[in-house]
């Protein structure tokens, strides 16, 4: 279930929004990369970055509602979007099949965008937050309700696999630096929620 052997081509045939994410993820970091980090546009990719990143300052007292969303897809530095992508890319393409495209692309937006607006509610004024982890824990809550409520979807192995991948990420959210710790939780524990709604008729 976890591991990926296809073809280019066949990948983005079996699993279009997650190639899509993947893609629009890369996208935005190279752009960064490009224009601020080799500073061919060091302007351009800071007013960039101020108009996606997730600022509670900029959402409450600006009006810039589009940042409950465009923080998910965010990366600027390369070890965040290898692990972001790497997790998106191993364990995406399973849910995508099981819920099908549309309600996969909803999980995914749905978990990303509350672990943002939780943020606007715990966290202080000046909090800006960036990347995809909140929606990707929120896949990892969905697995997890998976492996307690509808275990005949995941073999042993899978789930062994699952508990001990989101044990590990959660420990590691408490122990790494500049880690949004409250955006992993509430991420997760809106994937676990949520999860039977996004399952809702599905029989197999």
């Amino acid at each position: 279930m976890f591991i990926r052997n296809e073809s280019f081509k066949l990948f983005i045939k079996l699993y279009p929004v997650t190639a899509i994410i993947l893609a629009v993820d890369l996208f935005i970091y190279l752009l960064f990369l490009v224009t601020g980090t080799w500073h061919i546009a060091p302007e351009f990719a800071l007013r960039m970055f101020l108009f996606s990143a997730g600022s509670n300052d900029a959402i409450l007292n600006q009006g810039a509602w589009w940042q409950i969303i465009t923080p998910i897809f965010l990366h600027i530095h390369f070890s965040h979007i290898l692990f972001n992508a790497f997790s998106l890319f191993i364990f995406g393409p399973a849910l995508e099949v099981m819920l099908g495209k549309w309600r996969y692309a909803t999980a995914f937006l749905a978990t990303g965008m509350i672990a943002n607006i939780a943020a606007l509610f715990l966290e202080p004024a000046g909090f800006s937050h960036y990347g995809a982890s909140g929606a990707l824990f929120g896949l990892l809550g969905i697995y997890i309700f998976l492996v307690i409520f509808r275990r005949e979807t995941l073999s042993r192995q899978d789930q062994t696999v699952v508990f001990v991948i989101v044990l590990i990420s959660l420990i590691s959210s408490f122990i790494g630096a500049d880690i949004d710790v409250m955006g992993h939780l509430i991420g997760f524990l809106s994937g676990l929620i949520l999860a039977p709604l996004f399952f809702l008729n599905k029989t197999n």
